[in-house]
């Protein structure tokens, strides 16, 4: 068997011909297929604003900055994540405050959002893990009574709902990614999304060196010349012909999704027998999207003999993820009590992340399945 990644992107002729057809033209930045996508965004999933940028981590960056909080104030997150949702935090001159995860969705635990709250909480960043949405009638809730900012996290989610609403109009400020393991790609991309006209306008000067005008206001013969930096900003623009590949990736979303859903149940099917693997949880009122399918090795399973055994299997797992806080910047700069994180750190130690993508076939899932029922745990 050809080795299997975890997960691929899927570019089909469309893809590259609206990509070419970009190059082509007199815009390959700044140009109008960057609204063209934001408003194709909107559209899909139903909110007022977007500011396209370069990547998930650049869109994190500038949510934090554009809510202009006291410098040193606390935002809580989750410590089960990649470590750019954290890093937005501090970039800003803020403290990360971890709370622990849930332990059937691995998503923040609300309980200990409001354990974590003290005088300098400011916001909270939730992470919808997997596609899988967080408990977000309950982190509202607790927002709305200590007066603070949410952003969500939906790096995994895009095309996921709660409470059969589309993610991406419930918290002030929406995360996306378009890395290419993500539903849909633009090589690298990420866009924030609001219904908070300020913030829009604020988070549009942010992308491009906190300049008051864009490139097409200053383009043509009655154009002036002046523009004014209003706040410290970096370059996050993403390109015309990203927007291109986005506009038409964000036409076969739901078709990527829906194969994903597919992939999801087969394995659920194949491994409901397997007594050495726990499943994923999904909650009744939500719809997973599906990014990444883990699954929970028993206690006795060395996890890392498992991991080495299914890579020598030509099995492309992974995992997801070293905790934020295990990591040396983190303990050199703050120096986390993991014994506070008891359930991240027990669901670290046994969590693998299966291949999963659109492009993957039922006899691909088979042999994953097949290279699983066949470990004997020698390692432990």
């Amino acid at each position: 068997m050809e080795f299997i990644p975890y997960g691929m992107h899927w570019i089909d002729e469309d893809d590259i011909n609206e990509v070419t057809n970009v190059l082509r033209s007199n815009w390959i930045t700044t140009g109008p297929k960057i609204k063209e996508f934001e408003d194709a965004l909107c559209e899909y999933i139903g909110c007022k604003y977007c500011v396209a940028v370069n990547s998930g981590t650049s869109a994190l960056d500038i949510a934090v900055q554009s809510l202009d909080l006291p410098a040193g104030s606390e935002i809580i997150t989750t410590p089960f994540t990649f470590v750019a949702t954290s890093n937005a935090i501090i970039y800003n001159a803020h403290k990360p405050v971890f709370a622990d995860i849930c332990r059937d969705t691995f998503n923040i635990d609300p309980e200990d959002i409001r354990r974590k709250i003290t005088k300098n909480t400011k916001a909270i960043i939730y992470v919808d893990y997997a596609g899988q949405p967080c408990d977000i009638k309950e982190i509202k809730e607790i927002a709305d009574e200590f007066d603070l900012y949410l952003i969500e996290d939906a790096c995994h989610a895009i095309g996921a709902e709660y409470e059969n609403k589309k993610i991406g109009t419930f918290a002030d400020l929406t995360i996306f990614s378009f890395h290419p393991v993500k539903h849909i790609t633009t090589g690298e991309g990420g866009a924030v999304v609001t219904d908070n006209k300020e913030l829009y306008e604020k988070l549009s000067i942010l992308r491009t060196h906190g300049i008051d005008r864009n490139t097409m206001d200053r383009f043509g013969p009655d154009a002036s010349w002046a523009y004014d930096m209003k706040y410290l900003g970096r370059n996050y623009r993403i390109t015309d012909f990203q927007a291109a590949l986005g506009i038409s990736q964000l036409k076969k979303l739901d078709g990527f999704i829906e194969k994903r859903r597919e992939l999801a149940l087969w394995y659920n099917e194949l491994l409901n027998d397997t007594w050495f693997v726990k499943l994923p949880t999904v909650k009744s009122n939500v719809r997973h999207a599906w990014h990444i399918f883990t699954v929970l090795l028993e206690d006795s399973i060395n996890r890392d003999h498992f991991f080495k055994y299914m890579k020598a299997s030509s099995v492309g797992v992974n995992v997801h993820y070293i905790p934020a806080y295990s990591h040396s910047y983190y303990i050199d700069k703050f120096n986390f009590d993991k014994n506070e994180f008891s359930v991240t750190e027990d669901i670290f130690k046994r969590i693998i992340t299966l291949p999963l993508y659109p492009k993957m076939v039922k006899n691909k899932i088979e042999y994953v399945v097949e290279m699983i029922k066949g470990y004997k745990n020698e390692g432990k």
